[in-house]
């Protein structure tokens, strides 16, 4: 995958949004800074109804509304604040896709609302050109973890961070892993990031695993799954951690293995019915829908209650040579040519529609081709 464009001028400060996220400036959990204290939200307003007044308010408003004051700026900023939107039914669903020019040059990350229309571009992030990294969505923030950077033909991965507020739109640096890795698995569950596998220093294959505390803001390695396992993803069902695809040194060719982590008693167990070279995810309604390499032409579909797969045809016509990435909005699976393909229109399967009709083509469209996609309710 190709990495981020490289920063070429400094960024100014209202796109760094407060570097390292300074505890002195909001303390470990997100919370109001210190300074401000007693200072109120709204004067003349009890703090809980001025809060729940910013709430209210659409949230393409939020950038400029952060600029206000630092009181308002650590109200919307905090992890407190995405909660009081949920209760008054105000999360906004928007669709973040990395998306590069048919010259393979530019790349950027641009936001498309529910009704497929585009919002704005994402300021750069800052950091080295680089590929392998993984993207998590937590708490209306998006997570850019790890990767490597290529010089003169050699991988060197990092452990670095990156977390745009989609509220404030800025990026900031976060703690570091543990580990420094490029291509592994990543996914957000109960509340926590966890990474797994991947390649390490000198190509190095990995088992290690370590997860993310957004209070804390830490990482902490946590027990390693059983063999070395790269190029795999991860989701999360029903609290628990699902890893699957890619290859380990330990089988021959890919892995069919499923390694399932329960935080709850901190420990690893193995299934065997996974899927292989898996090319595109993602999670609707506690279903995995999967696109492997092997067929672009057929769905397959996971049910955890039962660890079953379906199969379900794509209808897509012509070149074979259409690879697809995901999105999903609305409860509704996105199909984005990874090709310039003329007249390709991107398709749309609702899980929910009457048999016969689940398949429909829609306008939604990236500026360029899709690298990736991740969806947030905030």
């Amino acid at each position: 995958m190709p990495g981020f464009v490289s920063e070429k001028k400094r960024l100014t400060e209202s796109n760094l949004c407060f570097s390292n996220h300074s505890k002195d400036a909001r303390g470990s959990t997100g919370s109001l800074n210190v300074d401000d204290r007693y200072v109120p939200v709204l004067p003349g307003l009890p703090d809980d109804v001025a809060k729940l007044c910013l709430a209210l308010v659409p949230r393409t408003y939020y950038t400029a509304m952060g600029a206000v004051s630092n009181r308002w700026r650590s109200v919307i900023r905090s992890k407190e604040f995405i909660t009081i939107r949920k209760q008054a039914g105000m999360l906004e669903e928007w669709l973040y896709l990395l998306t590069i020019d048919e010259e393979g040059k530019e790349n950027q990350w641009e936001v498309l609302d529910c009704f497929g229309n585009k919002h704005r571009v994402l300021p750069p992030m800052p950091g080295e050109l680089k590929t392998g990294f993984g993207v998590v969505v937590l708490h209306g923030k998006l997570f850019v973890m790890a990767g490597c950077t290529i010089s003169e033909g050699a991988a060197s991965p990092t452990a670095d961070v990156y977390q745009y507020d989609s509220y404030l739109n800025c990026w900031s640096k976060l703690s570091s892993m543990n580990v420094a890795r490029y291509d592994f698995a990543c996914a957000e569950v109960g509340g926590m990031i966890y990474v797994v596998g991947g390649y390490g220093m000198d190509g190095e294959s990995l088992c290690s695993a370590e997860v993310y505390n957004p209070d804390t803001e830490k990482w902490t390695l946590i027990e390693s799954i059983r063999r070395p396992r790269w190029g795999c993803f991860a989701c999360g069902f029903e609290g628990k951690l699902y890893v699957m695809g890619g290859r380990s040194s330990f089988t021959i060719g890919n892995s069919k293995f499923v390694d399932v982590y329960d935080p709850e008693n901190q420990k690893w167990c193995q299934m065997k019915n996974g899927c292989v070279m898996v090319t595109a995810h993602a999670v609707i309604a506690k279903k995995l829908f999967c696109m492997e390499w092997k067929n672009q032409r057929k769905l397959s579909i996971f049910n955890p209650e039962d660890n079953s797969w379906k199969i379900v045809p794509v209808p897509v016509t012509g070149s074979l040579s259409i690879g697809f990435r995901f999105g999903i909005l609305d409860g509704k699976l996105l199909l984005f040519s990874v090709n310039d393909e003329p007249g390709y229109r991107t398709l749309l399967y609702d899980p929910e529609a009457a048999p016969g009709s689940e398949w429909k083509t829609t306008n939604i469209k990236p500026s360029g081709l899709c690298l990736c996609s991740v969806t947030m309710k905030a």
